[in-house]
């Protein structure tokens, strides 16, 4: 469907009048909307999988594990907890405040704008929509282009699941984006790239509106020496899946590069290459096991990054491409040059640099030279080195001895830091990202405090004072004239 500012505005006001109207607010109508979502994935789940296949190349079993899956999981959680999550918290007050109350009431921020990217098109469009619609707001989610078959399954299936007065899905390419920034929202939800990043921050300065922003960067894994062979092979297994396993490596969490001492790089290569094998076979393009690049423009950028020069001649594994299927062979790069562009921008595809340092303890001062990542996975267990990494690195999530778990635990914040992102969701987090915390106080008529009103004495200033300390005896002693200011002057 062609918008226009007209046409777009006048749906946007209807959107917003329906808000108005309270409905959104009914805890019925937030509930039988996480039903309707739940209902899509369940009802639609072969659609949904051959959407994903066709657009990005994925097996069902990834699709599955890596958006179905936990799509119904995050909203088992929402519909089970959901009043729980809607229900005022009473806040605690200081004894001093005599017949006095208050509680924390979540409410919904209004007319929300979610913008989704096209690596997990239906897991990073319904993940935030759960927690608008859980949250009690109107929303207007707008698929990636890239991605086309899931944005269409998404704006011509979905709908028939929703309340259309609420829920809109609109289609389109950077200049539906654009038109969409320009709008007034209550507010913006972000995923993808910083450099739109940037864009939406700008658009949505305009008029004030708060923006979560989901992006990415170079999330390091640093590998220890690990004396067990099974911790050895369980490392590495985690670090290829992580890796290789994920969109074909087209994942803001991905492992993007890995750190390891020179004297166990060759073991970790080797080790490395008969996981690869095991995983997605001898022949990755026929074995059906690794996603496709998602389009002809990224395959080019991938491509351009490993045929320089420089970083050719570090390939240890893999490397072999073709255009026609866009795909990449899973590959390994030992120390390419740390000021190439492929150490340099995110990588975004199965292109991993393996970086050698004398010691892994000198991962700690690599990492935090970096700009803050999204994640770090920190395989060792050495207890010093991971003090070290909790207290010296900075990131959306530290992770040892594994990667990419934690975006599945809903009782997780997911988020990033810096120029990773900002804001936090999955679970309650979500809820809260589209809720403002709404303060409710009440007083009594019954008490108050007299010496907050002027005109002013020594005595009120001294009651405010211990006042403020809550020192309920030095308020006693005051009243009572038992204690003397040792202000010099008032």
């Amino acid at each position: 469907m062609e918008y226009s500012v007209e046409s777009l505005g006048r749906d946007l006001k209807n959107v917003r009048k329906y808000f108005g109207s309270g409905k959104t607010k009914e805890a019925s109508w937030r509930e039988s909307q996480l039903k309707g979502l739940h209902s899509f994935l369940v009802e639609r789940e072969q659609e949904i999988l051959n959407a994903l296949k066709r657009d990005l190349g994925k097996h069902c079993v990834e699709a599955f594990r890596d958006e179905v899956g936990t799509l119904v999981k995050t909203l088992n959680c929402a519909i089970k907890h959901l009043k729980k999550w809607m229900a005022g918290e009473e806040a605690k007050l200081p004894k001093i405040a005599l017949l006095s109350s208050a509680e924390i009431v979540p409410e919904p921020l209004g007319l929300v704008l979610i913008i989704s990217s096209w690596n997990f098109p239906f897991g990073l469009s319904l993940e935030p929509l759960i927690g608008a619609v859980a949250a009690g707001n109107t929303a207007v989610l707008k698929p990636s282009e890239m991605s086309p078959t899931c944005s269409s399954l998404l704006a011509t299936v979905l709908p028939t699941y929703l309340d259309n007065n609420a829920i809109k899905v609109i289609e389109g390419g950077p200049e539906v984006g654009e038109l969409l920034l320009q709008q007034r929202w209550d507010k913006i939800f972000f995923t993808g790239s910083a450099r739109v990043g940037r864009i939406v921050m700008s658009a949505a300065a305009v008029h004030l509106t708060p923006v979560t922003l989901e992006l990415g960067g170079k999330c390091p894994a640093l590998v220890d020496s690990l004396t067990s062979s099974w911790d050895r092979e369980v490392a590495v297994k985690r670090v290829s899946v992580a890796k290789f396993g994920a969109c074909g490596g087209q994942a803001c969490i991905a492992v993007d590069y890995v750190l390891v001492e020179k004297s166990f790089s060759s073991t970790l290569v080797t080790l490395m290459k008969d996981c690869i094998k095991k995983m997605f076979g001898e022949n990755p393009q026929e074995s059906n096991t690794v996603a496709r690049i998602v389009n002809e423009k990224h395959f080019m950028r991938l491509k351009n990054l490993l045929t320089d020069p420089r970083v050719k001649e570090s390939v240890v594994f893999g490397g072999s491409m073709n255009e026609n299927d866009l795909f990449i062979e899973p590959t390994i790069l030992l120390d390419p040059p740390l000021d190439s562009a492929v150490m340099a921008e995110e990588i975004f595809g199965p292109v991993l640099p393996i970086i050698t340092l004398e010691k892994i303890e000198d991962s700690v001062e690599f990492i935090s030279s970096r700009p803050k990542p999204l994640a770090i996975y920190a395989f060792t267990k050495n207890q010093t080195l991971q003090r070290r990494m909790v207290s010296e690195t900075s990131s959306g999530s530290l992770v040892f001895n594994d990667a990419i778990l934690q975006y599945i635990a809903d009782t997780l914040p997911f988020g990033g830091i810096g120029e990773s992102g900002f804001g936090k969701y999955h679970g309650k987090f979500s809820f809260d990202a589209f809720s403002h915390p709404k303060v409710v106080a009440r007083r009594s008529y019954f008490t108050d405090f007299w010496y907050r009103f002027p005109p002013w004495t020594l005595n009120k200033l001294q009651l405010l004072e211990v006042s403020y300390n809550l020192d309920y005896l030095g308020i006693l002693l005051v009243l009572l004239g038992l204690k003397k200011s040792k202000r010099s002057s008032f």
